[in-house]
């Protein structure tokens, strides 16, 4: 197996056993790691347009979010409201059970990533980060996930 190759398939399993390991720790809040993503960028950008957090998402890049929220707001966590500003927009916003949850959320990312820390051990991050932040720079997760770092996107 050539060095290209054999990277594609250790990101596709690192990523795919990341998300296991993530909607494991999620299932007792009855949310998925879709789910979560939209409750944690609301968490931090509340509110947002649905075009807003559609541009934000990484889990589901260059397709509308309204599934996700719909999902969200049938059971309690999203609420959705005219925009003071503007009635053509609609702006979602956690309710006080997605607060709740965001917290819970927000625990369980940093029970994975101390998990990932520890993995990781002697291992330069940084670099993995930067190889994986140019591979993927040009395309739309790659552009959403740079929205989010840059502090662009409400």
């Amino acid at each position: 197996m050539r060095p290209a190759e054999e990277l594609r398939f250790l990101i596709l399993a690192a990523q795919r056993e990341g998300n296991r390991m993530l909607a494991r720790a999620l299932h007792p809040l009855g949310i998925t790691p879709s789910q979560a993503e939209v409750i944690r960028l609301l968490q931090e950008r509340q509110p947002l347009t649905l075009s807003g957090l559609g541009d934000l998402l990484v889990c589901e890049s260059g397709n509308s979010p309204s599934r996700l929220v719909d999902r969200l707001v049938s059971i309690g966590l999203v609420r959705r409201e005219v925009a003071t500003h503007d009635r053509r927009h609609v702006e979602l916003s956690l309710t006080e059970d997605g607060v709740r949850v965001a917290r819970q959320v927000s625990e369980v990312e940093e029970d994975l990533y101390r998990t990932v820390d520890a993995v990781a051990g002697e291992y330069d991050l940084t670099q993995v980060a930067g190889f994986l932040r140019a591979f993927v720079a040009d395309l739309p997760a790659g552009q959403a996930l740079a929205r989010r770092t840059s502090g662009d996107g409400r």
